[in-house]
Formats: C-alpha cells, sequence, structure tokens
C-alpha cells in the first residue's frame, strides 16, 4: 500500500511507494481520495474492469473451445458468473440489433 504525505488541511500533497520520513500515513490503493490526487476518476477504473472483464471472459470462451479445460472444471460461483454475463451481454446485444435493422433512409429512425 502507499503512503501518503498530507497538508495543513488534510488534503494528500505527495504519495510514495515505501514508508519515508514525512510519509507514515499508509493508505489502501483503492482510497479515493488517493485515487483522486493521482487523478484517476472512478469511470476510468469501471470501464478498465469492464474491457478486462471481457478479455477474461473470452480466454475462458477460447479455453473451453480449445477443450483445455471443462466449463464443469470451474467452481460453481464462477459458472453462474459466466452464465449471467452471458445472458446480460445476450440481452443487449439484441437490443443493439434493433437499432441496426432499420436506418433513417427506412423511414423507422
Amino acid at each position: 500500500m502507499p503512503f501518503v504525505t498530507r497538508n495543513e488541511a488534510g488534503k494528500i500533497v505527495a504519495v510514495y511507494d515505501v514508508l519515508t520520513e514525512g510519509a507514515l500515513e499508509e493508505v489502501p490503493s483503492e482510497d479515493k481520495e488517493l485515487r483522486a490526487f493521482l487523478g484517476i476518476e472512478d469511470a476510468e477504473w469501471m470501464q478498465a474492469d469492464m474491457e478486462l472483464a471481457r478479455v477474461t471472459e473470452d480466454l475462458i470462451d477460447i479455453l473451453i473451445e480449445k477443450g483445455i479445460i471443462m466449463f464443469t472444471d470451474l467452481p460453481d460461483a464462477a459458472q453462474h458468473k459466466l452464465l449471467k454475463r452471458q445472458g446480460l451481454r445476450s440481452r443487449l446485444d439484441y437490443v443493439s440489433q434493433l437499432f441496426t435493422i432499420g436506418d433513417d433512409e427506412d423511414g423507422f429512425f
């Protein structure tokens, strides 16, 4: 976890990766104030997490397709999460297709 230095108002003014003189306070890396100081927005984290989740999901699909692992090899909780996510994605794909069926020339939208 990083160590921080604060000003008189209690705001983070410096971040260190090791315990340093003047930076004795250790804060969790997911601390909102620390992320704000580093210029990392919550939306960026969420987007990065969603993208990584998609990569992980695709990787699992490839491993299953190649017969390297079986879906049933995964823990029950992982199986349920993957099935739920696949269901959500197929619903989103369906809605996306609805908006691409017609275009301005057809007079539908």
